[in-house]
């Protein structure tokens, strides 16, 4: 499977440039990790809600970047110029917020995602930029990938960081923290 296969989205980056990157660091995780396409359409997205999780990894990832472009696209219609979104940077960042994960996870003796010695030093959003940045993505998507998760709340973010990093902990939190009566 191609990155192109595993990230159809990747078609909706304009940059030519911008889009080749995106997909570059993906392929350079998937080399570098012991994951394969196949492990990501099967390992629960996260480790925190037990292993009976029926959402993949590229479930909530590829969701993420969906609710991410659908909320980009309605700021740029309703508000008048006022707040804009670069969707490309959106678009890209979305879809890169997670790819230090390849590097996070490992798998045990069943096959299971479990977090790796890495993953115990360094969390996904700094391996994530790690790798971005080695294959030539701007500073504008390594920031959205930085600022993704609760490390970003140490600093100011973009708009674009900040509809990523609300797509994403919206459609996470409710597994985890949501009120079942």
């Amino acid at each position: 499977m191609t990155v192109y296969e595993l990230w159809p989205e990747l078609a909706w980056i304009q940059d030519e440039e911008l889009k080749a990157k995106t997909a570059k660091t993906w392929e350079t995780a998937l080399e570098r990790s012991v994951l394969t396409p196949e492990d990501l359409n099967r390992i629960p997205f996260t480790l925190l809600c037990g292993p009976d999780l029926k959402v993949t990894f590229m479930d909530h990832k590829r969701s993420v970047v969906h609710i991410a472009r659908d909320a980009g696209q309605k700021i740029n219609d309703f508000y008048h110029g006022e707040l804009t979104v670069n969707m490309d940077v959106l678009i890209s960042g979305a879809i890169l917020a997670d790819v230090g994960k390849l590097l996070e996870y490992v798998l045990d003796e069943n096959g299971k995602a479990v977090q790796g010695t890495y993953g115990k030093y360094l969390r996904h959003p700094f391996s994530g930029v790690s790798l971005a940045e080695e294959c030539g993505v701007p500073a504008e998507v390594c920031h959205i990938i930085a600022t993704h998760a609760g490390e970003g709340n140490m600093v100011k973010r973009t708009t674009e960081a900040y509809v990523v990093h609300h797509a994403d902990f919206m459609t996470f939190l409710p597994f985890k923290e949501r009120l079942t009566v």
